[in-house]
Order: structure tokens, then sequence, then C-alpha cells
């Protein structure tokens, strides 16, 4: 409730958060405890999924790449996130994912937050693929396959490490040097003390021996980066790059092999790795693993697989998560991203012309004669 001192415009200012402001929120923190934070309230949200006002994302597809907007809402609030993924854009000096989310009120519709989410997704998208693995992977995982080096690789490595206790991690890119870059990274970052870094000439030497094998890799194609023969009892399979139509990483014969988790069935069917396979291929939603409706992996030799494409309710769990963190550390700037009206049903006021000055000071002087004939 706005105390009686609150101003019209304290209330419509919207709080921004830069790149900056989120590396701040992490620097402050730290990444270990960042991940668990926000992986702590993407559990939270999907544990109260049917909370939740969803839909598949809204895409726009071109030759080069897609822009997506992603919006959901529960009671209390609203977000959405806007997004693109074009895989050439690195020749260019640019991301291949760049985004920005909004958090609002419901009662109100008044946006409270305005926030990047180019590194918020990676934090995010690193998160949930943590909180899917505790359901779904082996406890005593230890050694993973990181296939694909690029701008998300050493988040999902941090978070694996710190949420899930992996020791090693085996390396494959087929640019040699995306997979310095992230040796080069993690070798110099003190949150990765303790993981062992192997670089693989292949695909199939990364992922032999590996209790869990995330791909996330870029390229849109449907590419069969991981097929049958490379599968291993008790495998968990986290494929994080596959998350549009056309756009595929994993081999179909690796999904009929494995018990397959999904985050939201109607987006995944169209655009996760799931779109190879027909209508009546069981899926389980993971929502229902981690409210205990129904079980994750049945035994520890069962190969699973969560063909994660990202969901709007993660962002919303990431909003709210900057939110507070945000507020608590008093972070980022209020930004009057809405006009402010002194009376809301004249929003002509912003652009009423004002009078010219001579007509001002003559009504000026007109006013003062009034006044003193008056008196």
């Amino acid at each position: 409730m706005s105390s009686p001192h609150t101003t019209s415009a304290s209330r419509t200012n919207t709080l921004f958060l830069s790149p900056q402001d989120v590396a701040s929120i992490i620097g402050r923190q730290g990444m270990a405890a960042t991940l668990q934070g926000m992986a702590t309230y993407i559990r939270q949200d999907f544990l109260r999924w049917e909370s939740f006002d969803k839909a598949p994302r809204v895409a726009s597809h071109s030759p080069d790449g897609v822009i997506e907007l992603m919006p959901i809402a529960d009671a209390s609030r609203y977000a959405f996130k806007y997004v693109n993924g074009h895989p050439k854009n690195t020749a260019q000096g640019l991301s291949t994912v760049m985004a920005f989310g909004v958090l609002a009120d419901v009662a109100t519709g008044t946006p409270l937050l305005l926030s990047e989410m180019t590194l918020t997704t990676a934090l995010r998208t690193a998160a949930t693929s943590a909180v899917a693995a505790r359901a779904l992977a082996r406890p005593d995982s230890r050694v993973m396959a990181l296939i694909g080096n690029g701008a998300q690789s050493e988040f999902q490595a941090l978070a694996f490490h710190h949420l899930m206790d992996i020791e090693e991690i085996r390396l494959y890119d087929i640019d040699l040097a995306a997979t310095a870059k992230l040796m080069h990274n993690l070798q110099a970052n003190p949150d990765a003390a303790g993981l062992r870094l192997i670089a693989c000439a292949s695909v199939a030497d990364a992922v032999r021996g590996a209790d869990i094998v995330t791909t996330i890799t870029a390229d849109k194609t449907n590419a069969a980066i991981i097929t049958a023969d490379m599968l291993e009892p008790g495998m968990h399979i986290n494929g994080v790059g596959g998350d549009c139509p056309g756009k595929t990483e994993i081999h179909h014969g690796v999904l009929r092999a494995a018990k397959v988790f999904v985050e939201f069935e109607p987006q995944t069917r169209i655009e996760g790795d799931l779109q190879h396979l027909p209508a009546e291929f069981p899926v389980t939603e993971l929502w229902q693993v981690l409210s205990g409706q129904k079980p994750g992996r049945d035994n520890a030799n069962q190969i699973t697989m969560f063909d994660s494409v990202g969901f709007a309710m993660e962002d919303f769990s990431a909003l709210r998560y900057l939110f507070d963190q945000a507020q608590t550390l008093r972070l980022g700037a209020p930004i009057a991203l809405i006009a402010q009206l002194s009376d809301p049903k004249d929003l002509y006021r912003l652009i009423r012309p004002m009078p010219a000055r001579s007509e001002r000071a003559a009504t000026q002087v007109d006013a003062h004669v009034a006044l003193t004939e008056t008196a």
C-alpha cells in the first residue's frame, strides 16, 4: 500500500536494471549464491504451475533467425521477455541472443521493472537446467559433457558444478576458439575451483563416460549432435539448444530410447527436439515431477532427457528474483517510462501548446491591471 506521502511520480516510476546492474548483483552475492537463488525462485514457481496463465511464445521467424515475445502472468504479476536468436550475429560483432524483460503489477498494469535479460537469460537457463537435473539425473552424477562452448556455456558449467556437484566437464565445440575461451574463463574464475576441464576432439569423445550430457549449440539447423549409439545406461541428456522450429540437436533415436521431460508441452512439441516425433509420443512436464504428481527417473540405468526450450515462467521467476535483489541491494535506477500526469484523465496536457512568450506576458499584465483596478 502506498503511504500518504507517496507521489504520483514515485508510483509510476519503473526500476531499470542494466547489464552492469545485473553483473553487480552477481558480484555482490557471488555466482554460486546467484544461481542457487534463481534456481530456488524457478522451483518455487514450478511448484505453483497451475497458478499461471500460460501460452506458447509468439515467434517471428526469418531466414537468419527468430524474434520472440514470451508472456505469462499469475494473479499479481505479469511478465514478458523480448528475445532474439540469430546465429550469424557473431560475424557482425553482435550477440546471438539479446533480450530484455518487464515485470508489471496485474492490479494496475504498472510496469515495476524493466531489465536487461541477455545476461539474465543465461543465468536462468543454467539454473533451470540444474533444477531439472536435480530431479532427473542420477544423484551420484559427477561428470558432464558440454557440447557447444559459446556464450551460455560458462553459466551451464558453473550451475552444474555448484548445484549438482559436477567435478569434471568434458568440452567440445566445432570452434576450437570457443572451447579455449571457455577454459580460460573458468580456469581464471575462483568459482570454478576444483572443476576439471577436458577439451575433447569430438562429440563422441566428450560424451563417452559422461553421467550428464548438455547440448547448447546455436546453429539454426536440424542437426543430430547426439545419436543413440552414444548413449550409456543411466545417462541424463540436457538438450538446451534445440529451441525453435527447424532447430534441433538430438537425433530422434535418442528421444525414443529415453524418458523425456519438458517444460510446457504445447510449446516443446513445436520448438524442441520433440518436433521430430508424433503427437502421441509420451512426455512428462517437469512441474509434475517437482510436485510429486509423477515420477522422474524410474531406475539408475534409465536414460532421461530434459528437452529444454526455455519457457516464460522461468523468465517470470528470474525477473521476480532480480526485482527482489535489486531492492535489497539498492541497485538500478528509477526511470519515467510511463507518462506522469497530475490529472490522469488529461493525457493531452503533455503536448498542449504553451502560449507564446509575448502572449503570456500580455496576459500577466492584463491580470495585474485588473487586480489593481479591483483593489
